[in-house]
């Protein structure tokens, strides 16, 4: 029986299929989340990200009233899940800065670096065996992303230097939730990610407030319900399964993106965005192809 005083989550066996599953709707979240951001228009991003948070926020604290889990008694994962919260929150801000200044779909094709970065922090910090096969895809994911950034030596480059900062912290903040696989619930992850991000951008934003219009708020607020699906989602698929098996999956946020923002603001990457996006998702098709060889499992269908 779940022990709700501790709030633990008895997950604990992989589930490779309930994981990709969870992937996948945490992707097309993400996308909508892209979406609505996008459609906000040109708030600040700190006031973007506190709406957002505050979502999140609310929804989790009901989930945890719920339970009847007071998610601030004392906890030894505490100062692990405030790390996360501090690396998502700085995740989120630099992607909705990309966002605002970005493609839809090179926005998130930097973004999608972060599951090389999750198997770099996993090896670092959690001591996850780096396979042979990592290097050159790491490799060759940079050198996409070299593509999709086009360096110039002017403040052009700044959006596409946050996409990669994002996707850096992005990595950080999934690989400390593969550490609290099993001893964490979702909601409380999640929790902490959003009173983090809410404690971070509150005060510029009443510093600096920009008054939202009806829509924008409606958009503002219809992003922090697809955020809140898109972290219970990510954060349950990777407590189900190891990160690097899971890696591929998340690349259907791209496809998802290109496809928004095609329909919505007929966007269409420049040749050496979609060579960089392409050879992005070859190295990841590759590196999952091989973890699955290297564990004798078949190639998913």
């Amino acid at each position: 029986m779940r022990d709700r005083s501790r709030g633990r989550d008895p997950v604990t066996r992989d589930n490779h299929t309930r994981a990709v599953l969870a992937i996948l709707l945490s992707a097309l979240s993400f996308a909508l989340v892209g979406t609505m951001i996008k459609l906000s228009g040109t708030l600040p991003v700190y006031e973007k990200a506190l709406i957002r948070s505050l979502v999140s926020l609310t929804v989790t604290g009901a989930i945890a009233f719920h339970h009847h889990d007071n998610p601030f008694r004392a906890n030894p994962h505490i100062p692990a899940l405030i790390v996360r919260g501090a690396f998502g929150t700085c995740a989120m801000i630099l992607y909705f800065y990309a966002i605002g200044h970005l493609t839809l779909a090179d926005a998130t094709l930097l973004n999608k670096l972060s599951p090389f970065f999750v198997i770099v922090f996993a090896v670092a910090f959690l001591k996850e065996k780096l396979p042979r096969y990592t290097i050159p895809s790491l490799s060759i994911a940079f050198v996409g992303a070299a593509l999709v950034i086009k360096p110039q030596l002017d403040l052009r480059a700044v959006p596409a230097v946050a996409g990669i900062v994002s996707a850096i912290c992005s990595g950080a903040a999934y690989a400390i939730v593969r550490s609290l696989r099993g001893k964490e619930p979702p909601y409380r992850v999640v929790f902490y990610f959003a009173l983090v991000a809410t404690a971070v951008t509150l005060p510029p934003t009443l510093i600096r407030y920009v008054r939202p219009t009806l829509d924008q708020v409606g958009y503002l607020l219809a992003a922090g319900v697809f955020a809140t699906v898109g972290q219970f989602s990510l954060t349950y698929g990777y407590h189900q399964s190891p990160a690097s098996r899971l890696s591929i999956y998340n690349y259907a946020h791209l496809i998802f993106a290109l496809v928004i923002g095609l329909v919505f603001w007929g966007e269409i990457p420049d040749w050496l965005s979609l060579v960089g996006g392409s050879l992005i998702v070859t190295a990841a098709i590759h590196h999952h192809l091989w973890a699955l060889r290297d564990r004798g499992a078949p190639p998913p269908t």
